[in-house]
């Protein structure tokens, strides 16, 4: 019997440590690590990707004038549409999900939590972007 409850008990804290050491490095899946420049074309965008401790800053040009288009033509960003405009599912590679961690991916413009969504907003010279994986 005392065999069977240490037994028990050992393979309940092996569970308990396997669901509490299952945070996963989001940046394992990152396709830019490091500061880097993409795309070509008049416009400049300065976008900070943030998740965990860890921020790359992407400078993208573009001929785009909306912020939203000139990521997807580059491949920074991809999500679904939904009633309020393009939901972002991934940036640079990394996933967010409400549903499965409680993250998505939050816009902030100069560091202000931003008002419209990434592909209503408008490229302004000058203007630092910032998705960020934050936690709700």
């Amino acid at each position: 019997m005392k065999k069977l409850t240490l037994s028990l008990l050992s393979l309940l804290l092996i569970l308990c440590l396997a669901a509490c050491g299952d945070k996963t490095d989001p940046w394992k899946d990152a396709i830019y690590t490091e500061n880097t420049t993409v795309g070509s074309g008049a416009n400049t965008v300065t976008l900070e990707v943030a998740a965990e401790e860890t921020t790359v800053t992407l400078t993208v040009k573009t001929d785009e004038t909306m912020l939203g288009a000139a990521l997807l033509a580059e491949g920074i960003i991809a999500g679904e549409e939904g009633p309020y405009g393009l939901y972002i599912k991934s940036v640079n590679g990394m996933t967010a999900d409400y549903d499965v961690d409680g993250t998505y991916w939050a816009l902030y413009i100069d560091g202000s939590y931003a008002l419209t969504g990434v592909d209503t907003t408008p490229i302004e010279a000058g203007k630092v972007y910032k998705l960020s994986r934050d936690k709700g």
